[in-house]
């Protein structure tokens, strides 16, 4: 596979950096979390990676991302909370079961906040198939992010979304009453204000969904190397 080493890798904000811009969109209200114990756990973790580069600058790892645990804010909550240049983002209203997407091929740390940890946007997949991508990736040994973690990741770093670079989150996916998968498969664009987007959510960060089989070049597949509590 093509190194993916591009400016789809970029450094996030400090931990407690990103726990400001959580409290400062009322998601720890959304997640019943309090803003002391949001702060703690961000200060906590940036100070023991601190650390940890100390010893070895070679783990020093600049894209880490704080993320709450879906369970405890779904992701229609979340998805009004983006903005890129003014305009806010929304879920298409095709997909009003997105909450019923859930955690695939990804496990999840068992608590409330968690770290996610050497994220890329997967530009170097544009035009992969998310069938094509998934086992890939598994091979590569980096997990897909759940649609949550996408989310987080543009409400801390919204310039990783770029028109004709934006990214599917295909560790997401929602199981049927009949157990089979949904061919669906989340992902996170810039709307061109067609169709029933309508004219005035053009340029507006968008939650939508493509097919399991179907490639785009415009899509890459955001991956992470690892996930902590």
């Amino acid at each position: 596979m093509p190194d993916s080493a591009s400016a789809a890798v970029m450094p996030l904000p400090s931990l407690t950096s990103q726990a400001e811009r959580l409290i400062e969109l009322g998601v720890h209200e959304l997640a019943g979390i309090s803003a002391e114990d949001l702060r703690s756990f961000a200060r906590d973790n940036d100070n023991a990676d601190n650390a940890d580069n100390a010893d070895n600058a070679d783990n020093a790892d600049n894209a880490t991302l704080l993320a709450v645990h879906p369970s405890r804010v779904p992701a229609s909550a979340l998805a009004p909370l983006l903005n890129l240049e003014g305009k806010s983002g929304f879920v298409v209203v095709d997909m009003p079961d997105v909450d019923l997407f859930a955690p695939h091929v990804v496990d999840l740390p068992d608590a409330r906040l968690y770290l996610v940890t050497g994220l890329d946007r997967g530009d170097h997949m544009a035009n992969w198939s998310p069938e094509e991508a998934l086992p890939a990736l598994t091979e590569e040994h980096r997990s897909p992010l759940i649609l949550s973690e996408g989310i987080h990741w543009v409400l801390q770093q919204p310039a990783v979304l770029e028109r004709n670079h934006c990214f599917m989150t295909i560790g997401s996916r929602l199981r049927k009453a009949g157990g089979a998968l949904d061919a669906r498969t989340p992902a996170i664009w810039i709307s061109n204000g067609s169709g029933r987007d309508g004219r005035e959510r053009r340029n507006a960060p968008k939650v939508g969904w493509c097919w399991w089989g179907n490639r785009h070049t415009w899509l890459g597949f955001a991956s992470a190397t690892g996930r902590r509590p």
